[in-house]
């Protein structure tokens, strides 16, 4: 191993993007480092394997590289995340580190980087980052929650509460049936990202500069894909087509585009419990939620959904990325796509900020929430719309009659109904909340 004469790994190519770009402060993410590192690897096992490497070589380019992949070297990667398009610069990076960590008779380009392009590992390492993070971060904290959700509508399911569509009171329904649609929220979620994972899982690997793998052995491609799976137990696949994959990240857009989808669910359900668990008595106080930290600094006893607001800035920055994302996967033109890095960097934060969140919302939020029964009570038996239980007895005229006698005079629905002429045993057996609540469902 042989540093500069600042003590770093890298060489002079890196140095040059270092000064060229002093943008954000802010380095490529350490899981797309960790997959180059990777991808180097298993690209001189597979070279040697060719025999197009040396054997003795090859092992030490093959131990540098797994070394990055490890992450011990995550502070080697300086170069600022909005730099050139393709990826070069953190490409070249890698390839001196790993050149350096070989030692004598490593080569930065014929040897780190034979057989392939910026063109085809930068964006292959991006693919991976994000099917790794997905597959085995953003999906089992999307299930946890899921499951957090699930065990609440069970434990709610007997809950009966006011229903409310447009902010206005609606006919009643259980607080399980509530959270049972936030489950549901969430495996739907779920399902949308992993239907989205076969196609990012597609690297353009072995496509080298514009996709016709020129420089590249027939089977390096193959045989990188074969060694990086068996590593990392994920399912890579060749592309369908070398020029589909080099010329646009498409599919990264559409993964993108799912995890929009979840940022939406999440923002509509940390909203909802927000609402319900507003008060203590001048809110809805249909629920409570954990109480975690002070609320306020000048008002005593205050509590606020400190969890929820979290969930909600999350939704906002991860639909932003996906605004951001999208018109970057416009930038393909002609057999590139030029704004790689930039994708990278707001999947990637995207795919970490939902799993972190997912998590922290079941564990912080979900799992001690606690039904308010005398709020829910309040609210259900409160609603006129549970008038609407009349209308196969009474039609829809003479429950809206009653509906507004209640309303202007602030009397309830029962004694209004009976003045007007409603037998108490029709009342009595339309106006049931646990039945008006179950609806069709059973339950």
């Amino acid at each position: 191993m042989s540093a500069n004469e600042n003590g770093h790994l890298w060489g002079g190519e890196t140095d040059k993007a270092i000064g060229n770009f002093p943008v954000s402060g802010e380095p490529i993410p350490v899981s797309l480092v960790r997959w180059l590192g990777r991808i180097k690897a298993a690209a001189a096992r597979a070279n040697e394997g060719l025999g197009l490497l040396d054997s003795e070589l090859a092992g030490r380019i093959a131990a540098a590289g797994d070394a990055v992949g490890r992450g011990e070297y995550d502070d080697q990667f300086p170069i600022d995340v909005f730099q050139t398009g393709s990826g070069t610069s953190s490409n070249m990076n890698a390839n001196e580190v790993i050149a350096n960590l070989a030692g004598d008779g490593a080569h930065a380009n014929d040897h780190i980087n034979m057989g392939q392009s910026s063109n085809d590992v930068f964006p292959s390492a991006v693919h991976l980052a994000a099917l790794d993070e997905a597959t085995n971060n953003l999906l089992p904290a999307i299930e946890q929650l899921e499951a957090s959700f699930a065990a609440k509508a069970e434990a709610f399911k007997d809950v009966v509460k006011s229903g409310r569509t447009h902010l206005m009171d609606a006919v009643p329904v259980t607080l399980g049936q509530e959270f049972g649609g936030y489950a549901a929220q969430m495996r739907l979620a779920a399902r949308r990202i992993r239907l989205a994972l076969p196609q990012v899982a597609q690297i353009p690997l072995g496509g080298t500069a514009t996709g016709t793998g020129l420089n590249t052995h027939l089977e390096f491609a193959a045989r990188v894909r074969e060694l990086l799976s068996a590593d990392s137990g994920l399912q890579i696949s060749p592309p369908e087509d070398a020029f589909e994959a080099q010329a646009n990240r498409d599919s990264l857009v559409e993964l993108s585009g799912a995890l929009k989808v979840v940022a939406v669910s999440l923002t509509k359900i940390a909203n909802d419990l927000a609402w319900m668990g507003s008060g203590p008595r001048a809110g809805l106080g249909e629920i409570f939620l954990p109480e975690l930290q002070k609320g306020s600094s000048i008002m005593p006893g205050k509590v606020n959904p400190v969890i929820p607001e979290v969930i909600l800035q999350i939704g906002a920055q991860v639909i932003g990325n996906d605004a951001a994302i999208t018109v970057a996967g416009t930038q393909g033109n002609f057999e590139l796509n030029v704004r790689i890095p930039l994708i990278a960097r707001n999947l990637l934060e995207s795919i970490n900020l939902l799993a972190s969140g997912s998590k922290l919302f079941a564990e912080k939020c979900v799992d001690g929430i606690e039904p308010n029964h005398a709020g829910c009570t309040d609210s259900a038996e409160s609603t006129l719309a549970v008038a609407t239980a009349l209308n196969p007895f009474i039609g829809y005229d003479k429950a809206a009659e009653i509906v507004k006698e209640a309303a202007a005079s602030g009397r309830n629905l029962r004694e209004v109904a009976l003045e007007l002429g409603v037998e108490e045993a029709i009342f009595d057996e339309a106006i049931n909340l646990r039945v008006i609540a179950a609806g069709n469902s059973g339950g």
